[in-house]
């Protein structure tokens, strides 16, 4: 999940706590170019009150005054279709000859509805999926622990959708300088959640941080043991100080966390993987890391390390690692020779 989707859940959950009715709509379908994708949550109340975005144009005023006016989803779920004409989708901003297909669901202040959306939060929030089906001819909302993320599937005869909601990618930062300053600025853009731990008081009090990262003075493996312990957690060491350095990547291997790297040249990083053999980490376990950190573009400066990796985290991310070495290969060669 992104970000804004978090919140949407969030803000539908504190809207029926405090008993306002409100309504949930859901991507299911796009067709031509789309500023939001498949999957993406929207909630409004009977206020007119709005978050989260479907379309980024005109789409959000429309269901809105549709949904108040009475004209959609009052008792049960309902798909609709944005763009049906080339009129319509030009009047809505959407591409030509492209739609978007919605679920909109009413959610009512009452404990079954409260309950369900509660559930959501509270398994998204401990940093795990869930995965919700919305019927939309049984009328009926279940949701039930799954341990992967799945694509969103709309089965429009049968009026079912199946929705795995999971938590926003987080990366773990080890250690404050110049690379975690920009490595933190870069994956904020990217949508992820940024972590930065540091157990030297002075120095964390006085990292400039951006705006909505979360610093953590404590020593790295016991707090990768409580906040980076998962699937959709890249955890980064970028201290240059082995004791604090090791310490973390000792914990971090062992974590399910989807990408584990390390900065430093490639003689630091053998060192490094020698120190770690020695206390009792497996091969399995020191294969999981990435060191020297990043894609090899030639990056010297801060902000051009804090580029490489970010690059190489998404290419891990995304299952294009080997396509982006072997892409990188010609011009890692050149660099070589000058």
């Amino acid at each position: 999940m992104q970000a804004v989707d978090q919140e949407v859940l969030g803000q539908a959950h504190a809207w029926l706590e405090d008993g306002q009715a409100c309504w949930l709509a859901t991507v299911v379908a796009t067709y031509g170019s789309s500023p939001r994708p498949v999957g993406s949550l929207l909630t409004c109340n009977q206020s007119g009150k709005l978050v989260g975005s479907l379309s980024g144009g005109c789409v959000e005023d429309d269901l809105l005054g549709k949904l108040t006016d009475g004209v959609l989803a009052q008792d049960a779920a309902q798909f609709f279709r944005y763009g049906e004409t080339d009129e319509e989708a030009e009047e809505l901003g959407l591409p030509c000859g492209g739609h978007l297909d919605i679920v909109i669901e009413p959610l009512k202040a009452e404990p079954s509805d409260r309950a369900h959306i509660g559930a959501l939060v509270e398994r998204v929030e401990k940093r795990r999926c869930v995965e919700r089906r919305v019927d939309l001819r049984a009328r009926k909302t279940s949701s039930q622990p799954v341990e992967r993320h799945a694509p969103l599937a709309y089965d429009h005869d049968r009026g079912l959708l199946v929705q795995t909601l999971g938590p926003q990618y987080q990366l773990f930062i080890i250690g404050c300088g110049m690379v975690s300053r920009y490595a933190a600025d870069i994956a904020g853009a990217l949508g992820y959640d940024v972590t930065i731990c540091d157990p030297r008081a002075d120095v964390l009090a006085d990292f400039d941080a951006p705006a909505g990262v979360r610093k953590i003075r404590d020593m790295p493996d016991d707090a990768i043991r409580e906040s980076a312990n998962d699937p959709y957690t890249a955890i980064v060491a970028l201290t240059h100080d082995p004791r604090i350095d090791d310490m973390g990547l000792m914990e971090a291997v062992r974590t399910e966390a989807f990408y584990i790297g390390a900065m430093g040249s490639s003689r630091t990083s053998a060192s490094r993987r020698a120190r770690l053999a020695e206390l009792d980490l497996t091969q399995e376990e020191l294969d999981r890391l990435h060191a020297p950190i990043g894609l090899p573009i030639g990056s010297k400066t801060p902000p051009e390390i804090a580029v490489a990796i970010l690059a190489e985290i998404t290419a891990v991310r995304t299952g294009r690692l080997g396509e982006a070495h072997a892409a990188l290969q010609p011009a890692a060669r050149a660099l070589a020779a000058g």
